[in-house]
């Protein structure tokens, strides 16, 4: 019975120390609240010496009152996880939607062919992750450096500011698909968009930040890729969407450098 009383006391603080999902955070206040309930029945069944040891009746109100504050904060999970899921389902029909308007502006594009975009912040596939580098390393998972990706980065990099516009983009596109989810596959995407645009694609540069984006919306090139992105479809004609995305930039990542330069886009765009 010591040993559930002490799991009870350290469980709160836990919450808040480590570094939790949503889920965890709901699988912890169940395996409290029935950790709660095993020590009422032992409370119980241990009759009035066990009761009185514990505190007498009062630690059967003590319980009542944990187990209402455990009602209330698992009523407030379920709340927060609606509440992420209507965010995340309003970002994923949003990107579907710029995703058909670009298919729209590239050449060769079937925009019927445009499916579901994958939901925001889901992870990539794990055959993905799982695959071997065509350059002879390791696939890259998460911020590992993977053998040879560093210099496969230097390497399409060198090819940009030679000023090889399309080989760059082409180097770019294949470094992304051999390191998916490593630390310089979000670099390698907005610098795919930057090469791109220079070549004169502007479609292709809106294609490139746009997946950019949907692939690591809270990435560190998030903000830079969806800043890109609204300027590309200004120049593509597309105003309305490209100053609602632009709206989004600060909106979205407010301070940041990006968000900074979101005026003078707007207004040169002549958004209202």
């Amino acid at each position: 019975m010591l040993g559930t009383a002490l799991v009870l006391a350290l469980a709160a603080p836990a919450f808040a120390a480590d570094k939790q999902t949503l889920a965890d955070i709901r699988a912890e206040l169940a395996q409290v609240s029935a950790q709660l309930q095993e020590l009422r029945s032992e409370l119980v069944a241990s009759g009035a010496s066990g009761l009185q040891a514990a505190g007498g009746a009062s630690a059967l109100q003590r319980m009542d009152t944990m187990e209402a504050e455990l009602t209330r904060l698992t009523a407030m999970t379920e709340q927060l996880k609606d509440r992420v899921d209507k965010v995340v389902k309003d970002g994923t029909n949003r990107v579907g939607d710029l995703e058909f308007r670009v298919c729209e502006l590239e050449e060769g594009c079937d925009p019927s062919s445009v499916g579901q975009a994958q939901p925001l912040g889901g992870a990539a596939p794990a055959a993905a992750a799982a695959a071997p580098a065509a350059s002879g390393g390791a696939a890259s998972t998460g911020g590992t450096m993977a053998m040879n990706e560093q210099a496969d980065f230097d390497r399409a990099k060198g090819v940009l500011d030679q000023g090889d516009f399309r080989a760059a983009a082409d180097l770019f596109k294949t470094f992304a698909e051999t390191y998916p989810g490593g630390p310089l596959t979000g670099d390698a995407g907005y610098l795919r968009g930057e090469a791109l645009m220079k070549a004169g694609d502007v479609p292709g540069a809106a294609r490139a930040w746009l997946d950019g984006f949907s692939a690591e919306p809270e990435g560190k090139r998030a903000a830079d890729d969806l800043l890109e992105l609204g300027k590309a479809l200004g120049t593509l004609g597309q105003k309305t969407e490209a100053c609602a995305t632009l709206t989004e930039v600060p909106a979205r990542f407010p301070g940041s450098e990006a968000a900074g330069k979101v005026a003078a886009a707007q207004a040169s765009l002549g958004c209202p």
